[in-house]
């Protein structure tokens, strides 16, 4: 009996060193894969081509999809580093996200006109595309996320540049929609127009099609992705009435999209106002994005 007892611990040490010498000797499983913040990745040649990645613990490729951030100012100044205390807050609710927030090519002297924004944007996405499998990131499932100006390159990629369906859904703070009526109708013509010609190099009258390309309240379909909007009802610089005709059409479209206005909130905001707007984007990507 000693003996049958013997060699049966016996086959259970060899089974369990056979089973030891066939794990993986290299790799982290996806419990033991830490947190990784990495800061002024370039993913094109250009220098303002950078991006802060924020990868979460425990990611892994099936599972860990992409928030990807647009700042704004004008399509000609502003940095990644004003989503810094909405990405803080953020990340820590939505840890299944891998957060992307990037530099752009601005639009100045004649230079770097549209659609170099948009072809910024498109060359980030292929940068994460391309690093997916060692970043361990879900690129098929991908959140847009932009103020102002970069609400406005967000929505026109969201709409207009998704023919692969992985753009899920669009959060638009405060961003221009319609650049044709924000040239012709702004309460203070002499602030927008100079802002649209340096972005554009023309005006609806010299280049009518260009405005009706660049804007993305033309690319609205039954198939558009969910959208978010923000906007102050006190705004001045983009009027409220841009995010209010956006809604409209993608009702009318039969789009998931909800709207909100904080009253007397100008061209963002901070505080209260902030703390809600971040509550309220990261519901809506848990209801929107699974």
């Amino acid at each position: 009996m000693t003996a049958i007892y013997n060699g049966f611990v016996n086959s259970i040490i060899i089974a369990l060193l056979f089973i030891t010498c066939q794990k993986p000797k290299s790799g982290l499983t996806k419990e033991e894969l830490p947190q990784k913040d990495m800061m002024n990745i370039s993913y094109g040649s250009n220098a303002t081509q950078v991006m802060d990645v924020y990868l979460p613990a425990g990611r892994d490729t099936a599972n860990t999809k992409v928030l990807l951030f647009i700042h704004g100012g004008s399509w000609s100044s502003g940095d990644k580093s004003d989503f810094d205390s909405a990405i803080s807050s953020i990340k820590k609710r939505l840890t299944d996200y891998a957060i992307f927030n990037i530099n752009y090519r601005f639009a100045g002297s004649g230079a770097n006109r549209f659609p170099a924004q948009m072809e910024d944007i498109q060359s980030a996405i292929n940068f994460m595309e391309s690093n997916a499998g060692s970043y361990k990131i879900n690129t098929s499932k991908i959140v847009l996320v932009g103020a102002s100006a970069g609400a406005h390159l967000a929505l026109l990629q969201g709409y207009k540049n998704n023919s692969n369906g992985k753009i899920k859904a669009v959060i638009d703070l405060f961003g221009p929609t319609d650049l044709t009526t924000l040239y012709n109708n702004h309460p203070v013509p002499a602030a927008s127009q100079p802002v649209l010609i340096n972005f554009l190099g023309a005006t609806p009258a010299t280049n009518a099609t260009l405005y009706q390309q660049a804007s993305p309240i033309n690319f609205i379909t039954a198939g558009t992705v969910p959208t978010l909007i923000f906007h102050g009802s006190a705004d001045f610089i983009v009027p409220t009435s841009q995010s209010i005709t956006l809604k409209t059409k993608l009702d009318a479209a039969g789009v998931k999209a909800s709207m909100i206005t904080y009253p007397n909130e100008g061209h963002g905001w901070y505080g209260a106002s902030l703390a809600d707007t971040v509550e309220k984007i990261v519901a809506f990507i848990e209801q929107n994005v699974t």
